[in-house]
């Protein structure tokens, strides 16, 4: 009877670290979504930013991304199994994920354990839809008549410590950057990671929904800064990303700009970040790749 068990015990011993061993290495998912063009030539580029930022992660171990262009995933499966969902598209009530059912999609993935990353106007839901979800899901989110989006040119000095830092050095650079966010109370579980002091030309619009306001202007006088990309640790351990830049798709060419992003989308995922951050290169060429045809604006006639 010893002789029989004794080869079982190993057969059950390889087969336990096989099965360890497939659990270490198995393969993540992330959904990268598009929404459809909105913007004119090189603002908002979707489709062209989500398909560069798949480019990217191709080579990283152990990941298996999905792409969805244009739009909500026609293929209800998409979700499925998915370990973080990343969606870069227009915001306010057109916003993708406040059409149909697609919020109670999204609240079926994030409790399944699914992060959720947020990128430029996708971090802008509705008061009366969306806010709520948006606040429990990445701990931030872009108000009307509170928030700002201007131009501006940021200047990201320090960086914290944080696995979506890595690799990342401080720089600077021209973008729609949001900021005075609605936040969790409290900011619990809110890391920020992209702080800078807007200038003066941030309050240089009249007051309006995304323009402007009191408490705004008040904040640029005294020089508060302001967070405009963060991550937030859900309480029930999944991850939330915000990213307020990426109006202009040539951002995509500078590379501590474009590695915050990648590593933010592991991170997402609970994948280990190298210590020295997604490596990535980005040619002229890709950024020319899968742009959307948008109509040019003509200069006006001569009198």
């Amino acid at each position: 009877m010893a002789s029989l068990l004794s080869p079982l015990r190993s057969l059950i011993l390889v087969l336990g670290v096989a099965a360890g061993t497939a659990s270490l290495h198995a393969e993540k998912k992330v959904l990268l979504i598009a929404g459809p063009p909105s913007h004119g030539p090189g603002a908002h580029e979707h489709n062209a930013g989500i398909q560069l930022l798949q480019k990217c992660l191709a080579g990283v171990p152990g990941l298996k991304t999905e792409i969805a262009l244009n739009g909500w995933p026609k293929n209800p499966k998409a979700f499925d199994g998915a370990d973080a969902i990343f969606i870069y598209a227009d915001g306010g009530p057109r916003h993708i994920a406040l059409q149909d059912d697609h919020l109670a999609v999204l609240d079926r993935a994030l409790r399944g354990g699914a992060g959720l990353g947020l990128l430029h106007f996708a971090i802008e839901p509705t008061k009366d839809k969306g806010q709520d979800e948006f606040l429990r899901w990445v701990g931030g989110a872009f108000e009307i008549n509170w928030s700002v989006n201007p131009h501006w040119n940021a200047n990201f000095k320090t960086l914290p410590q944080h696995a979506i830092t890595r690799g990342v050095q401080p720089f600077t650079i021209l973008d729609e950057w949001y900021f005075n966010m609605r936040f969790v109370d409290g900011r619990k579980g809110v890391t920020p990671i992209l702080v800078a002091v807007p200038d003066a030309s941030t309050t240089s619009r009249p007051d309006g929904e995304h323009s402007g306001n009191p408490t705004v202007r008040a904040m640029v006088a005294r020089g508060e800064p302001q967070t405009v990309s963060w991550a937030f640790t859900r309480p029930d351990g999944g991850r939330g990303f915000g990213f307020t830049g990426a109006h202009f798709h040539e951002n995509w060419g500078n590379d501590n700009f474009r590695k915050l992003v990648l590593n933010a989308i592991l991170w997402l995922a609970k994948m280990e970040v190298p210590a020295t951050g997604v490596q990535s290169s980005v040619t002229k060429a890709d950024l020319q790749a899968n742009l959307d045809p948008k109509p040019v604006k003509k200069a006006p006639k001569k009198q």
